[in-house]
C-alpha cells in the first residue's frame, strides 16, 4: 500500500508543479522572464522555445533583454510576442529585442488575482479528486481483503495528510503571487 501512496503523492506534487508554473508566467508588473515560457518560435521546421534560442535577462524592474545567439531568428521571435496573448509590444533594436512591462492599473490587479485564485482553487480540486480516486482504491482492496480494515483507516488518514500538505502548498504559492500581484 506504500506503492499506491507514492503514485498518489507524485499525483499531486505533478498538480503543485503544473499550478506553479502558471503562477510564474503570470504578468504581475515586473520583468519576469517565465512569461516567454510557453512562447515557441519555428525554427528550421521545429517549435523551439525562445529560451533555447535567445538568453533571456532582467535588465530593469520592469525590462527583460531577450539577445538571441542567432541574429537571424530576432524577426520571428518578435513576432511570436506580437501574436502572442503577453500584451506588450516587443522594441527590436536589430540586436536585442526589449520588453518593457507596464505598470499594473488597480482594474488589472484585481482581475489577476480574481483569475488566480480560480486557477488555485481548480488545483485544490484536482488534489481532491487525487484524493477520492486513492481513497475509493483503498476501499477496493479492503473489499477484495488485500488489507485489513485497520491499514484502511490508515490508509485514509495518511493520504488526508498528503492532501492537506498539498492544498496548503497550492494556498502558499497562490497568497505569494497574490501578494505580487496587488505590490505596488
Amino acid at each position: 500500500m506504500h506503492a499506491m501512496l507514492n503514485e498518489f503523492e507524485s499525483k499531486m506534487k505533478k498538480t503543485l508543479e503544473v499550478f506553479s508554473s502558471e503562477m510564474a508566467s503570470i504578468r504581475a508588473g515586473r520583468a519576469n522572464p517565465a512569461v516567454l515560457d510557453k512562447l515557441t518560435v519555428d525554427y528550421y521546421g521545429a517549435p523551439t522555445l525562445i529560451s533555447q534560442l535567445a538568453s533571456v535577462s532582467v535588465v530593469e524592474a520592469r525590462t527583460l533583454a531577450i539577445q538571441p545567439w542567432d541574429s537571424s531568428v530576432l524577426k520571428l521571435i518578435e513576432k511570436a510576442i506580437q501574436t502572442s496573448d503577453i500584451g506588450i509590444n516587443p522594441q527590436n533594436d536589430g540586436k536585442v529585442i526589449r520588453l518593457v512591462f507596464p505598470p499594473l492599473t488597480e482594474e488589472r490587479r484585481k482581475d489577476l488575482v480574481k483569475g488566480l485564485r480560480k486557477t488555485a482553487e481548480e488545483a485544490k480540486v484536482s488534489v481532491r479528486n487525487i484524493r477520492r480516486d486513492a481513497v475509493d482504491k483503498a476501499k477496493a482492496a479492503q473489499k477484495k481483503s488485500e488489507i485489513t480494515e485497520d491499514d484502511l483507516s490508515k490508509i485514509e488518514k495518511d493520504i488526508q495528510a498528503l492532501t492537506d500538505k498539498y492544498v496548503k502548498e497550492v494556498d502558499n504559492v497562490a497568497a505569494a503571487k497574490e501578494a505580487e500581484v496587488m505590490t505596488v
